[in-house]
């Protein structure tokens, strides 16, 4: 759809306030700290801007202490700078360095080869596969995983927020047809809402902002009405379809419901088409880029697309700099491959 000149400088003004002052985001550390280095908007303008090690710890400093180097032990307690890049903790006589406690801690591979893997990861809008990324990093398959799920993790930042305002909420699930599925492969009385093959998920939609998408145990009433109530505020008008899993609803919110059983998809301001487009991008990129997502690490990939969908209108620096708020969680390798 083509957008007059009002709508989009409104754009770019959303873009810049996903940022800088959008309420989701507010306390972050640094705010706009890659501004003042020259844009990117291509892995080869990226490793100008980070052309050294150097660079990259430099700015990883600025993102998670600022001026003052904090110790991961303790941060009451005074830091002395060592050599070769690392700090010792005053109290717990520990040393650290600027990659400790977050995602690239204990990892072989250079910063900068870190920060491409992140831009290809968020700039992909349908995902970036494990053994793509393998050869565009030069790296082992597995390696290459081992990263993608780490960044995955950092990308939950996105999807811990509130709503307010307009908000569609609708399910899904996510686990194939079984009609689809070899014979020998077919799952009995697995038809319609049974979740013995598929996971149920719950998306959450406010109109002109962002998204939410979370793995529910059932999609009955006691169980939708508790993720909502954690997720949109009281103020917010509900929109969903005739699901009886919504009927608790009207007791907490302003609740209008389109009737899609009678192929009704639109009622006034009830409507949860927007919210049905996300599950499409999400499914196209499942079965289009991973084939395959098992039920242990299907949150990450929820997240992943959460965090993609809600930064759109952010520009590459922006993204990239967004995600790397939330880089002190660290994921271990036996976690990930742990039954």
């Amino acid at each position: 759809m083509l957008r007059n000149a009002s709508q989009t400088h409104s754009t770019r003004r959303y873009a810049t306030e996903c940022v800088t002052h959008n309420r989701y985001t507010k306390g972050m550390k640094n705010e706009g700290l890659t501004a003042k280095l020259n844009s990117f908007k291509s892995v080869r303008e990226l490793l100008k801007v980070f052309s050294t090690e150097k660079k990259c710890e430099n700015f990883l400093k600025k993102m998670r202490w600022g001026d003052k180097v904090v110790s991961p032990y303790d941060n009451t307690a005074k830091v002395y700078v060592c050599s070769r890049n690392r700090y010792r903790c005053a109290k717990t006589g520990k040393d650290f360095n600027v990659r400790t406690g977050t995602m690239f801690d204990n990892t072989k591979i250079e910063l900068r080869t870190w920060f491409v893997a992140i831009y290809l990861i968020t700039s992909h809008r349908k995902g970036i596969s494990s053994m793509q990324l393998a050869k565009d990093l030069n790296v082992t398959q597995t390696t290459a995983w081992f990263v993608l799920q780490r960044i995955r993790r950092c990308f939950e930042i996105e999807n811990n927020i509130v709503l307010d305002n307009d908000v569609e909420i609708d399910e899904t699930y996510v686990g194939g047809k079984n009609k689809n599925r070899h014979k020998s492969k077919k799952v009995k009385n697995s038809q319609g809402r049974s979740m013995k093959d598929k996971v149920a998920v719950l998306g959450m939609f406010e109109r002109n902002g962002k998204v939410i998408a979370r793995i529910v145990e059932d999609v009955q009433a006691n169980t939708l009405t508790k993720e909502i109530l954690k997720s949109v505020k009281k103020s917010a008008n509900i929109y969903t379809d005739e699901w009886l899993g919504y009927k608790d609803i009207h007791k907490f919110y302003n609740h209008e419901i389109v009737n899609h059983g009678v192929r009704e998809f639109v009622n006034g301001k009830a409507y949860t088409n927007n919210m049905e487009c996300f599950w499409g991008i999400l499914k196209r990129g499942i079965l289009g880029i991973y084939h395959f997502t098992s039920k242990k690490h299907l949150q990450k990939y929820l997240d992943e697309f959460v965090f993609r969908f809600n930064t759109r209108y952010n520009s590459a620096e922006e993204t990239f700099e967004h995600l790397l708020t939330n880089m002190t969680v660290r994921t271990r390798y036996k976690d990930l491959i742990a039954a």
